[in-house]
């Protein structure tokens, strides 16, 4: 998980409590700690190590938890790294009040992923965003930087 000094909680932020929040604050709570990670990152073992406006990083270690019948990691994985770190980046981008969702996200798997893989990091960088629909792409790479996955997302953006 992550190396951060402070320990990691799980769980939910009350949507009174995001609502006076920016989403860059939001995003930088659950990455340093001080907000809990979502459950999803718990049962899936992954971090959100890096947190700046347009701009999420997560990382995950692959493990034999996470294998499909072929014995390689589960696509759904990297996918749900990717719509994470990918959702995030647009969200660290939105004022108080505003949130977002995934309307689409497209993937390519490019190399297979296994517990031998090493830690993988997933890298979200805003393309557009504005009022009502935001854009993002992500890469998943391993430690010698190999491209593993990559896709985009378009996101939904409401409230304000």
């Amino acid at each position: 998980m992550s190396s951060n000094a402070i320990s990691k909680t799980y769980g939910t932020v009350d949507a009174s409590a995001r609502s006076e929040m920016t989403g860059l604050e939001f995003v930088r709570g659950m990455a340093v700690g001080t907000l809990p990670l979502n459950t999803i990152a718990r049962t899936l073992g992954y971090d959100i190590v890096e947190a700046e406006s347009g701009r999420v990083v997560i990382t995950a270690q692959p493990t034999a938890e996470h294998l499909n019948p072929a014995g390689t990691v589960h696509g759904g994985l990297a996918a749900t790294l990717l719509d994470s770190c990918m959702g995030l980046a647009i969200q660290s981008m939105l004022g108080k009040g505003i949130g977002s969702t995934t309307l689409e996200i497209k993937i390519s798997f490019v190399r297979a992923i296994t517990p031998d893989t090493g830690v993988i990091r997933a890298e979200g960088t805003v393309l557009n965003c504005g009022r009502r629909v935001g854009t993002a792409e992500g890469r998943v790479s391993d430690s010698k930087g190999r491209l593993l996955v990559h896709g985009t997302t378009t996101c939904l953006i409401f409230g304000g």
